[in-house]
């Protein structure tokens, strides 16, 4: 632990649009269960990020169990006339503590760039939420051309918060997201050590995850260079989110099967 409050370590996950109200609900109440039988919050830091409608719902079934819980998306002004989107102070005021921009998703099919990004990311620190920043190489190339193009992702980030504001980075190659492997340990440790250099001298906790196929079974591999994972559809089965908790922080009290 950095200090006598916070957990170095942190593992989140997000739903993306995979499950409908009711199954979030009844995943949501699986992970609540999971955090109190293992008391994981004493050990490491634990965000969920389900849907935007399901935010109210993360609020009430996870109430107790010192998980933290965030929204998929926000947008970049504090309010106005900006049909359909959500803004940094509702997510706030709806309990969130977390809010994951710049995912490759985002970038690639609704054309948002590092400006939107770095936007989104100060409207989140505005708000006192932590930025979760997605950033990654779109190709399997050479270890300078991947620092080189995450630098061009997160440079623009720092830029915009300011330099005592919380952050969290997530390294997702891009071509790794939704295959049946994660990138190869050895170049994530690479890539992340060269990447903390980036954010190094920053005043606020900043910290840096791997996502990209991450489940049960990486992060003692890749620990020497990150914080902790980011999960997706491996995540859809508590059991793995399970394993990935005890692999993270193995003093946690084991999760007995139920």
């Amino acid at each position: 632990m950095s200090d006598g409050a916070h957990p170095d370590c942190i593992v989140g996950v997000s739903l993306k649009m995979y499950f409908g109200l009711e199954q979030t609900r009844q995943w949501l109440t699986a992970a609540a269960e999971l955090m109190l039988r293992t008391r994981a919050a004493d050990h490491v830091d634990v965000v969920f990020l389900p849907g935007f409608l399901s935010l109210a719902l993360a609020g009430e079934v996870l109430a107790g169990t010192g998980a933290h819980y965030g929204a998929q998306d926000v947008f970049w002004e504090d309010s106005g006339p900006y049909t359909g989107e959500v803004s940094a102070p509702m997510l706030r005021e709806a309990g969130c503590s977390y809010v994951e921009v710049g995912h490759a998703e985002r970038r690639h099919l609704f054309g948002e760039d590092d400006d939107v990004t770095a936007r989104k990311a100060a409207a989140g620190a505005r708000a006192g939420l932590v930025p979760l920043v997605c950033v990654g190489e779109l190709h399997a190339g050479s270890l300078d051309d991947a620092v080189r193009e995450c630098r061009a992702q997160v440079e623009p980030v720092l830029r915009a918060l300011p330099d005592d504001a919380e952050a969290v980075f997530a390294y997702e190659p891009v071509w790794a997201i939704g295959t049946s492997a994660p990138a190869d340990p050895e170049r994530v440790v690479e890539v992340a050590v060269r990447l903390r250099r980036i954010f190094e001298h920053r005043t606020g906790r900043t910290r840096l995850i791997y996502g990209g196929s991450a489940g049960p079974g990486l992060f003692s591999a890749v620990a020497s260079g990150v914080d902790g994972l980011f999960l997706g559809r491996f995540a859809h089965d508590i059991q793995h989110l399970a394993s990935v908790l005890a692999e993270v922080a193995p003093e946690l009290t084991p999760a007995s099967p139920q």
